[in-house]
């Protein structure tokens, strides 16, 4: 049993309050997910590349920084946390990635894009978002998790979003029976897995479709003939956000949707106190419908 919530938010006068409302909603979720907590957050893209770190080593953040500025010739902004950083740089993306490789090989790379942040780590869900200040932040949609592991280990590595692409992220309630078919077949076209998660299956198959030329929409729509299980899916892009249920449907999920924006919980309550939630249509998805929103 895991928790999952999401908001995409429509009225550009809300971007200030992205963190502030969303938040409160990854702690309405505890309940259904003690073990760890992570969190998705879409800024407006702009011409620098960002990278989500992280390093069970200390690491000199702001040193990096500069290592990373004169091996690119480019100015580096870094946002520096207790076990991690956010980077940014006018670079091209695979040169800083690069870069990070030869530099400090062993830092993780938690996520990266144009738009994306990720921050998750173990711990209650408000511990997290007070660690990382996600109350603070500003961005235009963010989807976030809260786990129950109860088929890998409790670590930062296993903890949900799984961000394989440059601006995708996935969060995942439920399990898939046949992930172990599906990763080999992956491996064999030399897709690289970080755990043993199921999650990190359905993660990098829509990351290899979107790589093929999907959309997302038309992705999540291979991914029901391809996973089996009992699954609800919310999957983020730099453009488009979405949800999608398996077949049986048995894993909870809610929608609110109004003119500012929409919003996706495990349970109602974390909802509740949204802006404009009494005015707001809601609705449980249907069972295999992709839900997409594009901005």
């Amino acid at each position: 049993m895991c928790g999952i919530v999401g908001l995409h938010l429509k009225n550009q006068e809300l971007h200030p309050r992205l963190g502030e409302l969303l938040a409160p909603m990854l702690d309405c979720m505890t309940s259904r997910g003690p073990d760890s907590a992570g969190l998705a957050l879409y800024r407006e893209s702009a011409d620098a590349v960002r990278c989500s770190l992280r390093s069970d080593e200390p690491i000199d953040w702001v040193l990096l920084g500069e290592q990373l500025a004169t091996d690119l010739e480019v100015p580096v902004d870094v946002e520096r946390f207790e076990t991690g950083a956010v980077l940014s740089a006018a670079a091209d993306e695979a040169a800083l990635h690069a870069a990070l490789r030869r530099i400090v090989p062993e830092v993780v790379l938690v996520g990266h894009g144009r738009a994306i942040e990720v921050f998750k780590d173990v711990g209650a869900p408000r511990e997290i978002c007070e660690r990382y200040g996600i109350a603070k932040r500003s961005g235009f949609q963010g989807i976030g998790h809260t786990r129950m592991a109860t088929e890998s280990a409790v670590t930062t590595d296993h903890s949900h979003p799984f961000a394989p692409a440059s601006d995708l992220a996935l969060v995942h309630n439920g399990s898939f029976s046949n992930p172990a078919s599906v990763r080999r077949r992956l491996e064999y076209h030399g897709v690289r897995f970080v755990t043993d998660n199921d999650s990190e299956v359905a993660a990098r198959y829509i990351a290899r479709q979107i790589a093929g030329g999907a959309d997302l929409g038309d992705a999540l729509r291979m991914v029901l003939k391809e996973l089996d299980g009992f699954f609800t899916l919310l999957v983020a892009t730099g453009t488009q956000f979405a949800v999608l249920r398996d077949s049986f449907a048995c894993k909870p999920a809610v929608i609110a949707e109004t003119a500012d924006y929409v919003a996706v919980a495990s349970e109602y309550h974390a909802l509740a106190e949204l802006p404009g939630i009494g005015e707001a249509t809601v609705f449980e998805p249907t069972p295999e419908e992709v839900y997409t929103w594009t901005r």
